[in-house]
């Protein structure tokens, strides 16, 4: 009994890997663009971007983006940019993004800080300045379209 139970597990566990493993064959390419800029950052801490765009389908979106973070001392000013992937319809880019790593192939490959949000939405975010890494917190990062 032990032995078949064994089995199965197995059995299910290569299943579900193979599945993860065909998903990441079809790379996703990106549907829009999202761009970033914030002011007054503190080292090591939260940031609560103030104004951002982002673009669909021929059509810019204001959105508001909290809980990123920085790792460097003394910026005044921050941009970044990123391209979005796995987008059905523009509201679907709103969420909580969190690390999105597994599983996800994106064509050209990561950039910066790849994160995910529960719509099956990715976004490959990178500072525009040299030296500056975009870090996500333990609950990741919202977004909230205006």
């Amino acid at each position: 009994m032990k032995k078949h139970l064994f089995i199965l597990t197995l059995v299910i566990t290569l299943v579900f890997a193979a599945s993860l493993a065909g998903a990441a064959e079809k790379p996703l390419y990106p549907v829009g663009t999202i761009q970033l800029e914030s002011t007054s950052v503190a080292a090591g801490v939260g940031i609560s971007w103030g104004k951002g765009t982002f673009a669909f389908e021929g059509k810019t979106y204001p959105i508001d983006v909290k809980g990123l973070s920085v790792g460097t001392v003394g910026i005044s000013k921050l941009s970044a940019t990123g391209d979005v992937y796995n987008l059905k319809s523009a509201a679907d880019v709103a969420g909580t993004y969190v690390a999105g790593g597994i599983g996800v192939a994106i064509a050209g490959g990561v950039k910066g800080l790849l994160a995910r949000n529960d719509k099956g939405v990715v976004i490959d975010l990178k500072a525009s300045q040299a030296g500056v890494s975009l870090n996500l917190g333990p609950e990741g990062f919202t977004i909230n379209m205006k």
